[in-house]
């Protein structure tokens, strides 16, 4: 070979291999910014609660974030010995409750996490709505009960912060996942505060893991303030699918009217929100927009607690205040929202969107989350598609798809859970209940009285399907549980409804599910609540992490604003926490159904698939389908002649026999409730 050629040769080398390194590179996991604590809990062992529930007479204005501290607002702790598990009556006919007891024979059948209710907010944005809540109760007027009009919805300090939350939130769902692994997450609407484009990239960049720049304008304070540095978000672990519903606040201004050109002007413009004065509730917030006379303000990032400027009654500026104008404010349709989902590097592309929902503008669908494990997940859109409000609402064409997709699910022997992001007839607030004939609680209609289908009309029908299980929700931002009882009795014709409550407001949690088939073929639903893990230590820079911040800011809202958190039986008044195992009586033929599902060993190989070995001790990478394994068995003899069972692992180790040659493992799993998978086998030549 010439020597002209050989050079050549290496050099291609070199850049083939250099190459690969940086495509190896590329793919990598990056660190996050804001990396969690390590100790990862379920409240179950630890939660967070309020320090100090109000106890001080000066009041502060939500906006006087650097007061906080110095009247003890915010404060907060950790409950070291969590709380323990509920366990509400199985047939749901009273709130009596007695302390979970694990069936120790019971197997997962599912595992799955839930958000709700994350409103990533663009708070430099000229659209938002924070007049009435900046200085709450003032400048607002009584509403006809007398309290004041304005809630921390339209402003609270943890706005600063929405982004660096889920990014938390992310992290802590990953560490969950490498302790027990989960099927797939749902994201119950309400994903972004205010239907912006930039909104929801920050949103579904967080879930991907890129960086995220959390600022919009001129992106001042970018280099100084805390919330407005760039940051590497960690990503959700690509092994998790998670999918989306929509809520009201993903295509209503504030979720509370229809985006209509005014809107859409200010989203992308300079100038700030001027509308009229906000002087009921809940307000008629398309009247609100029609006048004039009041500018709903924006943050200075420049300020380290986010001081609130341009707002106040017009007569007050000079000339009308305006921002640096910012092109990806603006306001996504419905088509456009979901079309955002397609750019994604996270699973599955879409998050259960289709081009052709897309299309048709219908963000409603279905998935099964295992192949082995008939439970199917149907995805509702129950928002107000008339009043473009916050009120719950079906029109005849999602209620006849709803209808068909149960209707299937029963014919095909399927167990059923309808996710959505607004209750249906849940608890009421404690605080002014309507009056109800319900015998466990008083139950609070959201739905809007216009609706096409009623809420009467949906639960009389829910209530024919023996295999529903289950109505997920957020939009309340609570933890609240409502069973929905058959109005007959019959244990197999009612459900649980179960909220999970908001990252951005207290107690910024998420939920853990588990369904599990118990010994005597019934299901037990554990809905287990989960803080989000901030890290307690200083970053280089002398800051807290922003998700730690968030926390203090979010109870210090709870405790201005008035917020109560125990709305319903059950939940904790200062954490509000409710770990909850809720029982599903079946059908007989569902019983038997499930008594059929076993372990399946997916997949098994010695040492990664190697071919040899020079050890006599071996690795057994296995992976299991269909039911949780509770123990293995392996054996060098197809009949497992002296083995025993073992506590399961993933990566169990094996000694051979010693002598040289080709050696045949044989590998089986067992579940809780006694079921054998097949066995499996591989083999690999031992070499002295």
């Amino acid at each position: 070979m010439e020597v002209k050629t050989i050079k050549r040769y290496v050099v291609i080398v070199f850049m083939l291999s250099l190459a690969a390194t940086v495509q190896v590179l590329a793919k990598a996991p990056k660190a996050p910014s804001y990396p969690i604590s390590a100790d990862i809990n379920t409240t179950v062992d630890k939660a967070v609660f309020a320090t100090t529930p109000l106890t001080v007479t000066l009041r502060l204005d939500p906006c006087d974030i650097p007061e906080y501290a110095t009247y003890n607002y915010g404060e907060w702790e950790w409950d070291l010995g969590g709380y323990p598990v509920i366990k509400p009556d199985p047939n749901m006919q009273s709130n009596n409750s007695v302390l979970s007891v694990t069936d120790p024979l019971a197997t997962t059948l599912l595992s799955f996490f839930s958000i709700s209710d994350v409103h990533i907010a663009d708070k430099e944005s000229p659209a938002q709505a924070i007049y009435p809540g900046y200085r709450f109760p003032e400048p607002c007027t009584p509403g006809p009960n007398g309290l004041p009009v304005g809630n921390s919805a339209c402003y609270s300090g943890i706005i600063l912060y929405t982004t660096q939350v889920l990014d938390a939130a992310v992290q802590t769902i990953n560490a969950l996942h490498k302790q027990t692994p989960f099927d797939f997450g749902i994201a119950l609407g309400d994903a972004i505060d205010n239907t912006q484009y930039n909104e929801l990239r920050w949103y579904i960049d967080v879930l991907d893991g890129k960086m995220i720049t959390p600022s919009s304008g001129s992106h001042i304070g970018a280099k100084t303030i805390d919330y407005q540095q760039r940051y590497q978000a960690a990503g959700l672990d690509k092994s998790i699918p998670w999918y989306q519903a929509i809520g009201n606040h993903d295509q209503f201004w504030k979720g509370s009217a229809k985006v209509n050109d005014y809107l859409r002007k200010t989203y992308v413009g300079s100038r700030v929100l001027n509308t009229g004065p906000i002087i009921s509730l809940p307000p008629d917030f398309n009247t609100v927009l029609s006048q004039r006379g009041l500018y709903m303000g924006v943050v200075d990032g420049s300020t380290w607690y986010g001081e609130i400027i341009d707002a106040g009654p017009v007569e007050n500026f000079p000339k009308p205040p305006k921002v640096t104008a910012d092109a990806k404010r603006r306001s996504l349709s419905v088509k456009n929202w979901m079309k955002q989902f397609f750019h994604t590097t996270s699973k599955p592309v879409g998050h259960g969107f289709t081009k052709q929902m897309v299309k048709d503008s219908f963000v409603c669908y279905h998935f099964y989350p295992r192949a082995d494990v008939p439970i199917k997940v149907i995805v509702l859109d129950d928002t107000d598609k008339v009043g473009c409000g916050a009120a719950g609402a079906l029109d005849n064409k999602r209620y006849n798809w709803l209808v068909q997709e149960l209707d299937d699910g029963e014919s095909a022997g399927e167990l059923m859970i309808i996710c959505s992001h607004i209750p249906l007839r849940p608890y009421a607030t404690p605080q002014n209940p309507p009056p109800s004939n319900n015998p466990l609680y008083p139950l609070w209609s959201l739905w809007a009285s216009y609706s096409e289908i009623s809420e009467n009309t949906l639960l009389a029908k829910l209530h024919t399907y023996k295999n529903l299980i289950l109505w997920m929700s957020g939009h309340v931002h609570r933890n609240a549980i409502t069973p929905q009882p058959d109005p007959n009795g019959d244990p197999n014709y009612g459900f649980w409804e179960v909220e999970t409550p908001s990252l951005r407001d207290f107690p910024q949690q998420l939920r853990r599910f588990q369904i599990v088939r118990n010994s005597d073929n019934n299901i037990s639903i554990f809905a287990i609540d989960v803080d989000t893990a901030v890290n307690p230590a200083r970053l280089q820079n002398g800051w807290t992490s922003p998700a730690w911040t968030s926390r203090s800011y979010a109870i210090a809202t709870q405790q201005i604003f008035k917020n109560v958190v125990a709305q319903g039986p059950n939940i904790d008044p200062c954490s509000g926490v409710y770990n909850a195992e809720l029982v599903k009586q079946l059908s007989p033929a569902m019983q038997a159904k499930i008594s059929q599902i076993s372990p399946i060993v997916h997949s098994f190989s010695i040492n990664s698939k190697a071919r040899s070995t020079r050890s006599s001790t071996v690795t057994l990478n296995n992976t299991i389908t269909g039911s949780t394994p509770t123990q293995y068995m392996t054996s060098e003899s197809a009949d497992f002649s002296g083995a025993v069972w073992l506590p399961y692992s993933k990566t169990p180790s094996f000694t051979m026999s010693p002598t040289s040659g080709t050696k045949t493992i044989y590998f089986k799993v067992k579940d809780g409730s006694e079921n054998e998978s097949a066995t499996a086998y591989d083999s690999i030549v031992l070499k002295h």
